[in-house]
């Protein structure tokens, strides 16, 4: 913690089924004190999905918070906490694309929301994939489609993708692979 802020307490506000919200009480050196929303988050991971032909998997799902579908790389929540991240990601490519991977490579770890929430977010890239089959769970209907790198670019910048680790993902795989 910062040599200029201490907490001095924190209270369970709500326990949910994917996250913890706590109120902190802080402290600041000037003297001032001030009470803060957190969340607990305990981290998921994400891919980028590459066929041969280069294109890459996206999913379509309903997100209840939007209250729409929207087209995102596959990802999901981590099983545990300390779970690896790349066997999540592992995980999520084949439960929601019907592929698997043996080459999944790390692209970048993001934060979603520094000010409030400790969630993060590790992305991996997956070459050489095999279809398996979908392995969705009972509370999920995901469309999957591959999309050119340009025609995802042009989906962000007309503002089709909003999803943050979505965006995050497709640029830094451009900027890393393809530049």
């Amino acid at each position: 913690m910062s040599e200029n802020v201490k907490r001095t307490g924190r209270e369970l506000a709500y326990q949910g089924s994917i996250l913890n919200v706590y109120r902190d009480y802080m402290e600041f050196a000037n003297g001032n004190t001030a009470v803060f929303d957190f969340i607990h988050h305990d981290g998921a991971a994400a891919v980028v999905p590459v066929l041969p032909d280069g294109r890459i998997l996206m999913v379509r799902q309903y997100r209840n918070a939007l209250e729409r579908d929207t087209l995102e790389i596959p990802a999901g929540k981590l099983d545990a906490p300390g779970e690896e991240g790349i066997r999540c990601a592992a995980r999520e490519l084949e439960e929601e694309t019907g592929y698997r991977s043996d080459q999944l490579e790390w692209l970048l770890t993001l934060r979603t929301t520094v000010a409030f929430c400790d969630e993060k977010i590790e992305i991996f890239t997956a070459r050489d994939l095999k279809k398996t089959g979908q392995h969705l769970d009972e509370d999920e209907y995901v469309e999957v489609k591959a999309y050119t790198l340009e025609e995802l670019k042009e989906k962000i910048f007309r503002g089709e993708i909003e999803d943050s680790k979505t965006i995050a993902a497709i640029l830094a795989y451009e900027a890393k692979y393809c530049i």
